[in-house]
């Protein structure tokens, strides 16, 4: 064939080609088909539900910054207005054959994996849905208005904590313990109730209880947490039982109480979560004058993340009514995020604040607008606490501190003691996270046992924290979170280890290698831009052990976290 005729047998195939392309098959058909209505769908979501989701989280915050009746009804009309909207059963099975068989373009499969989860778990009967909402709000109210009382006056959480933390009278600390697990007999029957509903709830999904269904919908098993959590327990049991000898030697000192007759009221918070202070440098003392929001806007700032517009929408001090704890809100996926916090001069509302205000930065506040309000936002939970925890370890570093330009009276000290609090806060805290995990599984498993004393079997076993005598009373329905946060509280120590792992990706990245203890990130946007890049730039458009190769080159797992654990 010459050379001419090739030619034009190849342009006549050429031209075959083409034309061929032009023209849909079957399956390039089909695909169109999927694509075109994954859009419609996630277009109907966002006129439908979008504005809803801001009304809710507005009427939330609302209600915790205010305790009223009317603020807490109007935030249980709209949360059941959302639940019933994400409930309606034929948008469901729409939305279920998309998940089952994806559109081919990933984001889109993406936001409609997300938004199946989202619809998912309110796939119950609309009175099931309003009596949990009504329960859950019932209970939660409940918390936040409740003020125990000691000595016939109303105490509040941080007054509690200051005894606890500073009182060398064992009586009164005895009594303040007593009065910070009260709120659990106010609420106890109500909880109750809520899990029977919750499980209701997940058993007629096909899920075996709630807890199961609510790991399902986080990404996450049980089979996967408890393997983490089994190994966990081994890597920290010895080393905590060490510093907790070394903690309790302290105590019974200060105290004067002998070692053996130490009881939960002696440590320096309700729950043993947070390490107790009985070391030689005063870590409170140093943050008595120091203006906590200058060095947190600052510190901020300094890494190219400022948080001053965060700060001018947030509520920062303690008020009747509202709720006594510490929550970070994005309000609409635009911007509009804002803290709620009560605070006081010392060491843990440091860290707080760090903590909270990392939450902020890693929300749209610094997630990319362009993504889809789908995924425009953290990638799991457990990843936005592993960032607030990681901002979060600062407040007991006097290097930190001294290049916040905040004097020290003795630095060395200070460190000292702030490296053992730190190592003895992960241990304590991964101890704590035991419990929690374990005590909700075990609720939702059998919630007719006695969950009094399966509460104390499991703090005495983690915690080495004896029940006082004769106690039966509900201390486990003292801690909020079973209510207003169930099956979440594993995410905080799966946090924790997301925290260590990033801090150590920065120091091998960014910081040339530097050891983790001398990191403190202040002035230098390179770490910054380390975070906005590999964290929070991909929204949820990543799992939560995908956004952990992305940022650190592996999935999540413990070896940075025992790497500082182990360090004094």
């Amino acid at each position: 064939m010459t050379g001419k005729s090739c030619r034009a047998v190849a342009a006549c195939l050429l031209g075959t080609a083409l034309a061929m392309s032009t023209l849909s098959t079957p399956a390039t058909q089909a695909a169109d088909d999927t694509a075109a209505k994954a859009e419609a769908f996630i277009a109907g979501h966002l006129e439908r539900i979008r504005p809803l989701e801001i009304e809710v989280n507005r009427s939330w915050w609302l209600a915790n910054t205010t305790g009223k009746d009317e603020a807490f009804a109007r935030k249980q009309q709209l949360e059941t207005q959302l639940d019933v909207a994400l409930s309606d059963a034929a948008r469901f099975a729409e939305l279920k054959k998309l998940h089952d068989n994806p559109p081919a373009a990933k984001l889109l499969a993406r936001q409609i994996d997300v938004l199946y989860l989202q619809y998912l778990g309110k796939q119950v009967p609309r009175e099931l849905l309003e009596k949990m909402i009504a329960k859950s709000n019932a209970v939660e109210q409940a918390f936040n208005v409740y003020r125990p009382k000691v000595d016939g006056r109303e105490v509040t959480d941080s007054e509690i904590r200051k005894i606890l933390s500073q009182s060398n009278d064992s009586q009164r600390r005895r009594l303040m313990w007593e009065a910070s697990k009260e709120v659990g007999a106010v609420v106890e029957a109500d909880l109750k109730a809520l899990v029977a509903l919750r499980n209701e709830a997940a058993k007629g999904l096909g899920f075996k209880n709630y807890h199961a269904m609510q790991l399902y919908l986080n990404e996450q098993s049980q089979d996967q947490v408890l393997a983490l959590f089994d190994e966990l327990d081994t890597l920290t049991r010895e080393p905590y039982l060490a510093a907790k000898r070394e903690i309790d030697g302290r105590l019974a000192k200060l105290l004067g109480v002998p070692i053996d007759e130490l009881q939960p009221w002696h440590y320096h918070d309700p729950f043993l979560q947070e390490s107790p202070a009985v070391f030689d440098a005063d870590l409170d003392k140093v943050y008595e004058k120091v203006d906590i929001l200058k060095l947190c806007r600052e510190f901020y700032a300094g890494i190219g993340l400022p948080i001053d517009d965060v700060l001018a929408r947030s509520d920062l001090y303690e008020k009747p009514g509202k709720s006594p704890h510490a929550f970070c809100t994005d309000i609409d996926r635009e911007g509009d995020v804002r803290v709620l916090a009560n605070i006081v001069p010392n060491e843990k509302w440091m860290g707080t604040m760090l903590h909270e205000l990392g939450h902020s930065v890693y929300s749209s506040k610094y997630i990319p607008r362009s993504l889809p309000y789908v995924v425009r936002s953290h990638a799991h939970i457990l990843a936005t606490e592993g960032v607030a925890m990681m901002f979060e370890r600062f407040s007991k570093n006097a290097d930190w501190l001294a290049a916040m330009q905040v004097t020290v009276a003795d630095p060395s000290a200070f460190n000292e003691a702030g490296a053992l609090m730190r190592r003895n806060q992960l241990l304590i805290f991964s101890r704590w996270c035991q419990v929690m995990l374990r005590f909700e599984k075990s609720l939702y498993e059998n919630p007719d046992q006695d969950l009094n004393i399966l509460w104390w079997q499991l703090v005495e076993k983690y915690q080495g924290v004896r029940k006082p005598q004769d106690r039966n009373l509900p201390d486990y329905a003292a801690k909020i979170h079973i209510v207003s946060a169930p099956a979440y509280y594993h995410n905080y120590m799966l946090g924790q280890l997301f925290a260590s792992q990033v801090h150590a990706a920065i120091c091998r990245e960014v910081l040339g290698g530097a050891p983790p203890a001398d990191a403190i990130y202040v002035g230098n946007q390179r770490a910054g831009q380390f975070m906005l890049e590999k964290v929070f730039a991909p929204g949820a458009t990543l799992s939560w052990n995908d956004l952990t190769r992305h940022a650190t080159g592996e999935e999540l797992n413990a070896k940075a976290f025992a790497a500082e654990f182990r360090a004094k």
